[in-house]
């Protein structure tokens, strides 16, 4: 699976949530392409079974117990990340998510705003403030951000989710200015609907009120619902040095539900 030749060869990512969905597709095919992958995971099961799966494709990968959320974890675990690999190319900011009780600011639950911010913007920000050191120290390289089409539409009613996927935006390009000097390049993804577990769960005759709204906007985008594996290409693409010129991007990968 990993090889000398592919496009990610002699570097290292660190990918958060990497225990399921769009982050342990990336970690799958960031092996293949020869990166030795991070799996950093709060689920010891999940991050377990991400590492093995890339093992057992012929990858190489390190599931670290990481709680983005916590700065001392996130710290320990960029630590065991550089001393077990060397160094760090790649920081895959990808862990997050919305939550059903999320709902209008006048009526959302405070708990749902602390639980929201935390696990998406200060997750975002907290690997971020301690990966880009690692990063300049090894020459370089790519952070990806992991926003939402629900940033670029003013989504309803999760208004807390959109603030915090709001917030990735602007901060992947205030960082892409900041470091553009170190040779690191920082961009945001805006997945529409993905086909993961978590979605899944969240579709069909007892969808809520988001995933039906949703649903009906979909109707008339025939390229809105990808896999996983299609926004983990994407991370490939900025991950690389193919996209070399790219920085302060936001990316719509959203099937046009965004743009009509």
């Amino acid at each position: 699976m990993s090889s000398n030749a592919g496009r990610l060869a002699g570097k290292v990512a660190f990918i958060t949530g990497a225990g399921s969905g769009i982050a342990r597709a990336a970690a799958r095919i960031f092996a293949r392409e020869g990166a030795r992958v991070v799996i950093a995971e709060i689920k010891e099961e999940l991050g377990r079974a991400g590492e093995e799966e890339v093992k057992a494709a012929g990858g190489e990968a390190t599931f670290v117990h990481t709680d983005v959320t916590k700065e001392d974890s996130v710290r320990q675990s960029i630590a065991a990340a550089v001393n077990r690999y060397g160094g760090l190319h790649v920081l895959y900011n990808c862990a997050g998510g919305s939550i059903v009780q999320d709902t209008l600011v006048t009526e959302v639950d405070m708990s749902v705003w602390g639980h929201t911010i935390s696990f998406d913007l200060l997750g975002c920000f907290l690997c971020s403030r301690h990966g880009i050191p690692a990063l300049i120290k090894s020459g370089g390289g790519s952070v990806i951000n992991m926003s939402s089409v629900a940033a670029l539409m003013g989504f309803t009613p999760a208004h807390v989710y959109v603030a915090a996927k709001g917030g990735i935006i602007s901060l992947t390009k205030a960082m892409a200015c900041e470091y553009a000097e170190h040779n690191i390049r920082v961009n945001a993804i805006c997945p529409g609907a993905v086909m993961t577990e978590r979605v899944k769960t969240r579709t069909g005759p007892a969808a809520s009120r988001v995933s039906s709204k949703f649903n009906d906007k979909m109707k008339g985008h025939p390229f809105a619902v990808g896999q996983p594996e299609d926004i983990a290409n994407i991370a490939l693409f900025l991950a690389s040095d193919e996209s070399r010129m790219i920085t302060g991007a936001t990316i719509a990968a959203d099937g046009g539900l965004s743009a009509y």
